[in-house]
């Protein structure tokens, strides 16, 4: 692999994206002036997005190869119909959430509850509402510049009544209700009825496969070089891409390029991953327990995650990461390559692991170390 990261502890502190400490964008859409939008709430966490809000606060905008951003919103409010150019990918936190997609929004519908996974098709319109109060989601957009969104003509139309209009450069201009931007100023234009009619149409069997339920997870206790090792021992579910995986038969649920896959990893107190380090980026979301994340092998800085707290570890660093809490710690990872990511093990791993006759083959996946040439 190419030189290693040595991360600082103020670098640290910059990647380390607490909840407590995220910056709510009110004005992130065209949509939050219609009625039952208002209420929308939006946290960049990791890069731009697509948000049309040039005053937005980003914590970390590094290019990630993705960008990753939250929503939250009270019962009934509702994110109106449009569409994205990249990949769009729903980490479901807390609540319940009704997606609806199609031109009309009405092709389908889907229930997305805390667990789920959703990936939604680039390309058709979609929109959601929140069913439950305090509802929260994660989202990864696919690509360090996604080309921004185009809205429903109908959801232009609402907008434009209430005083929000979209440029051509995909950032809002505001008026008061009722008034138009000044004369000449270059605005977003809708979808004419031919292009509506050419786009895609998704229907509800297709949908549930890019839904992954808790339900729907296969776990594997045997997923890295460390499993057997008293500093490793994580289990890890694939769902978007192969991700870290070195088990050559476990595979995801989705294998579509996204531009980055999603796993989940899991662990019990005291366990985690020992000393790696990988050449993609890497995004940790914490969704419950506790878990100390510790990078370099010189000059070691740790941070310590708890619910809804993200890290954006920075490419070819060390890291280990340690359950530390009284309950499993369940973590998404996001890692900037949509197809193999491959570990590098720290060289006192790699010989605790040939003692349990555990080795990685020429392929990069597990095996009988003893039936390896050194």
């Amino acid at each position: 692999m190419s030189h290693v990261t040595t991360v600082t502890a103020a670098e640290l502190t910059h990647r380390t994206i607490l909840r407590k400490d995220l910056v709510a964008d009110k004005a992130a859409f065209l949509d939050t002036k219609i009625p039952g939008s208002e209420r929308k709430v939006n946290y960049p966490l990791i890069g731009s997005g697509v948000s049309e809000n040039p005053d937005q606060v980003v914590p970390v905008t590094e290019p990630h190869g993705f960008a990753l951003g939250g929503a939250v919103m009270p019962s009934g409010v509702i994110n109106n119909l449009h569409l994205h150019f990249t990949a769009e990918v729903f980490f479901c936190f807390a609540g319940e959430w009704q997606f609806r997609w199609g031109v009309n929004g009405t092709d389908g519908e889907a229930i997305v509850r805390a667990g789920d996974v959703i990936s939604i098709p680039t390309w058709i319109f979609r929109g959601f509402t929140s069913l439950t109060d305090d509802a929260w989601l994660y989202t990864a957009l696919g690509r360090d510049e996604s080309g921004g969104l185009i809205w429903a003509p109908s959801v232009m139309a609402e907008s434009a009544k209430h005083g929000n209009f979209l440029g051509s450069d995909n950032k809002i201009i505001e008026t008061e209700p009722g008034e138009f931007p000044p004369a000449g100023t270059a605005l977003a234009k809708p979808l004419s009825e031919a292009q509506l009619a050419a786009l895609q149409v998704v229907s509800v069997a297709e949908m549930r496969e890019r839904l992954t339920t808790p339900d729907d997870l296969a776990w594997y206790s045997d997923s890295f070089l460390d499993s057997g090792l008293p500093s490793g021992g994580a289990q890890l579910a694939l769902v978007i891409g192969y991700g870290i995986t070195e088990h050559r038969f476990q595979a995801p649920r989705l294998t579509s390029p996204h531009g980055f896959s999603v796993s989940w990893l899991r662990a019990a107190p005291g366990l985690g991953m020992s000393a790696h380090r990988i050449e993609d980026t890497q995004v940790l979301i914490v969704r419950s327990g506790s878990v100390r994340v510790t990078l370099n092998v010189d000059a070691p800085v740790s941070t310590v995650l708890g619910p809804y707290d993200t890290l954006s570890v920075p490419v070819g660093a060390w890291r280990t990461i340690e359950s530390i809490g009284i309950e499993d710690a369940d973590i998404i990872v996001i890692t900037g390559n949509e197809g193999r990511s491959y570990i590098e093990w720290a060289p006192g791993v790699i010989a605790d692991a040939r003692k349990l006759d555990v080795a990685i083959d020429p392929n990069g996946y597990l095996a009988p170390a003893s039936l390896l040439n050194d």
